[in-house]
């Protein structure tokens, strides 16, 4: 059902200047993207009315200057005019003092952590950036309350929403016979060091068994180890396909580093293993599809994984499991619904 937000005027995603659409689009459109934006906010056209999507511009010096200047003052909102929705902090930043929108909403990734490593006086700024929305959501629950505690008395509702992946793009695969063991990903909160102690124990326990690695690391990998730095969206679905396991290591963390992987994996059909940290049971618990360990625990990651590895049909069995439990709520269909969920509660 498509239900009008109440601004009059429809809702606008915004993206960042840098994120070219026109390109994504035609990935998308060759089969080659997941989803038709970034995110699969183009999801929400399904439930609101009047859903597009534009970039924010590309701010100069004296234009960071005029909005620095915009920010003293309360946010204007325009009766009719249209919702303005932004993915993450930075963008939401940027959000915060664009004009002509009678509601600013966004979601909050890094700024949890980075308040909890660095302190509250780097981030003063992206406090009144934030404060200036009409809702905020979270990826991770364990990020609710020090967001909410961070933004003091008087700041917008914080929401707690799952997030979710394009299965239709992230397609089930049947289980494969070669062992391959397949771990992605590069943001500040994955651990290369362990994840390399693991791959390292799992080589000598199984030298038949194929590596291969997505990371920007420095770190010179064991043999029998590949690491590449980058992979398309095609390339990781078909990666993924190859698989006969998912690894992921992730330092401490709020955010829940390692989630978009993890489900894209179980999407594919794949096991999972993966680091346990705050709000990763919300995503992985409850199925036999996850195998989860403690922060730093490189014995209990190469252990689990070889688990699955030495017994193929339980792993193709848990990879039908992970299938399951991404369809029953964590597709981009499920996240755009809690999306929009969080724009109508205003």
């Amino acid at each position: 059902m498509i239900v009008a937000t109440g601004g009059g005027a429809g809702v606008v995603v915004f993206y960042p200047a840098s994120r070219d659409l026109s390109a994504w689009r035609e990935r998308h459109a060759a089969g080659a993207a997941p989803d038709r934006w970034p995110y699969g906010l183009n999801r929400l056209e399904e439930l609101l009315a009047g859903v597009t999507a534009r970039n924010l511009p590309d701010v100069s010096s004296a234009g960071r200057a005029a909005r620095r200047v915009k920010a003293l003052f309360p946010p204007g909102r325009r009766s009719g005019g249209p919702v303005g929705v932004t993915w993450d902090e930075n963008a939401g930043a940027l959000l915060s003092t664009t004009g002509s929108l009678s509601a600013r909403y966004s979601g909050v990734v890094w700024l949890t952590d980075s308040v909890a490593r660095r302190g509250e006086s780097p981030f003063r700024g992206m406090r009144r950036s934030m404060r200036r929305m009409d809702g905020l959501w979270v990826l991770s629950d364990a990020q609710t309350a020090p967001l909410t505690d961070f933004l003091g008395s008087g700041a917008p509702p914080v929401h707690y929403v799952r997030f979710g992946v394009d299965h239709d793009f992230f397609r089930h695969v049947a289980y494969p016979t070669r062992p391959l063991i397949v771990s992605v990903g590069g943001d500040r909160d994955r651990d290369p060091e362990t994840l390399l102690h693991a791959m390292t124990v799992l080589r000598r326990a199984r030298p038949d068994v194929e590596i291969v690695v997505q990371s920007k690391t420095s770190i010179d990998p064991p043999d029998g180890v590949t690491v590449i730095p980058y992979l398309t969206h095609a390339e990781l679905r078909d990666l993924y396909a190859r698989a006969s396991v998912v690894t992921i290591a992730t330092r401490p963390n709020l955010h829940v580093s390692g989630m978009t992987v993890g489900l894209e994996a179980l999407a594919t059909g794949r096991p999972l293993v993966i680091t346990r940290t705050p709000g990763m049971d919300d995503y992985f618990g409850g199925t036999s599809a996850v195998r989860m360990v403690d922060v730093g625990d490189a014995g209990g990651l190469a252990r689990e994984t070889l688990a699955l590895l030495d017994d193929p049909a339980s792993a193709s069995a848990a990879g039908d499991a992970a299938r399951a439990h991404v369809e029953a709520g964590f597709t981009t269909a499920h996240l755009a619904g809690r999306i929009a969920d969080v724009i109508r509660s205003r």
